[in-house]
C-alpha cells in the first residue's frame, strides 16, 4: 500500500513546487511592472517639463514669482505649502492616531462597540475629498473665524482637514501593528511588575515601532499629495507667509487650478512642478523604508 501511494505523493509535492515557482515569477514580473510604469511615467513628465527646466533650471525652486503673463514661473511657495500643510497636519493626526490605535486594540470596550469604533474610523478613509473641502469651508473655517486672526481660506484650515483626512491611516494601520505584536511580550513584562501603560509603551510600542513608523509615512505620503480639499481652503496664494492664518498654496493645488488654461511654457512649469512633487514623495518613501528596515534589524 505504502508503496503504490509513493508516486502519488512525489507527484504533488512536484505540482505544489511548480505552483510555488510561478507564483514566484508572475510577483517579480508584476513587481518590475510596476516599477517599470513608475519609470515611465517620470520620463514623461521629465520629457514635458524639458522646457522649463532648460529655460529656468534650479531657479525654478526657489522663485517665489508664479506670472503666466511675463513667463515668470517659480515654485517655492508651493514646495513651502506643500511641506508646512503636510507636517502640521502631521504633528496633530500622529498622537491623535495612536492614542485612537492603543484604545482600539485593548479590551477597553465591549468587541461589538470596538469592531463598531474600528469600522468608522477606517470609514473616514473612504470620505471623498471633496466632502471634506466643502466641510470645511462651510463648517470649519467659519467655526475658527470665532476665536481666530483667520479672515478666509488658509494654510490653517487646510491643515486641518488633511489631519482629519490621513488620521484613519495611521490609526489603521498603527493597530494592526499593535495587534500582532506577540502577547507574551506583554506578558512577560506585566509578570515582571510593570503596569499596564508601561508594557503598552516600553514594549508593545516600540515592538510595533516599524509597522507605526510604516503608516505614519504612508500618511505623509497622502497628505503631501491630496489635491481638491486643499485647494479648496488653503487660499492659493503664490506667496511664502509663515502666518498659518494667511493664504497659501501647495503644488497639487497649483496644478489643479491652472493646468486645464495653461498652454506652451506654462505647461511644461507645471509639469516641472509635478516633477518636483514626485521627488519630494520619493524622498519620503525611501526614508521611511530605511527607518523600518533599520528598526527591524534592532
Amino acid at each position: 500500500m505504502n508503496s503504490s501511494h509513493e508516486p502519488r505523493i512525489g507527484t504533488r509535492s512536484g505540482i505544489e513546487r511548480s505552483l510555488d515557482n510561478s507564483f514566484y515569477w508572475i510577483a517579480k514580473i508584476l513587481a518590475f511592472a510596476i516599477a517599470g510604469v513608475l519609470i515611465w511615467i517620470t520620463i514623461q513628465v521629465a520629457i514635458a517639463a524639458m522646457p522649463a527646466i532648460q529655460e529656468f533650471g534650479l531657479n525654478f525652486l526657489f522663485t517665489q514669482s508664479w506670472n503666466p503673463v511675463n513667463s515668470q514661473y517659480g515654485v517655492w511657495p508651493a514646495i513651502y505649502g506643500t511641506l508646512v500643510s503636510s507636517f502640521i497636519a502631521l504633528a496633530i493626526a500622529v498622537p491623535i492616531g495612536l492614542g485612537v490605535s492603543i484604545f482600539l486594540s485593548e479590551d477597553y470596550l465591549p468587541p461589538a462597540v470596538q469592531r463598531t469604533i474600528v469600522f468608522l474610523v477606517e470609514l473616514l478613509a473612504a470620505v471623498p475629498s471633496v466632502v471634506y473641502g466643502l466641510w470645511g469651508i462651510f463648517v470649519l473655517i467659519p467655526f475658527l473665524k470665532g476665536f481666530t486672526a483667520l479672515k478666509g481660506p488658509a494654510m490653517l484650515p487646510a491643515a486641518l482637514i488633511l489631519s482629519v483626512m490621513i488620521l484613519p491611516t495611521i490609526a489603521a494601520i498603527a493597530r494592526d501593528a499593535i495587534i500582532n505584536v506577540d502577547p507574551g511580550l506583554r506578558q512577560a513584562a506585566v509578570g515582571l511588575g510593570a503596569t499596564r501603560w508601561e508594557a503598552i509603551m516600553q514594549i508593545v510600542l516600540p515592538t510595533a515601532s516599524s509597522g507605526i513608523i510604516g503608516g505614519i509615512m504612508l500618511a505623509l505620503g497622502r497628505a503631501l499629495g491630496e489635491t481638491m480639499a486643499v485647494t479648496m481652503l488653503i487660499g492659493n496664494s503664490n506667496q511664502v507667509n509663515p502666518s498659518v492664518f494667511a493664504p497659501s498654496n501647495t503644488i497639487s493645488s497649483l496644478l489643479a487650478n491652472q493646468f486645464a488654461e495653461a498652454s506652451g511654457l506654462q505647461v511644461a512649469a507645471l509639469m516641472y512642478a509635478a516633477l518636483i512633487l514626485f521627488f519630494i514623495t520619493l524622498v519620503v518613501n525611501v526614508l521611511a523604508q530605511l527607518l523600518v528596515t533599520r528598526l527591524q534589524k534592532i
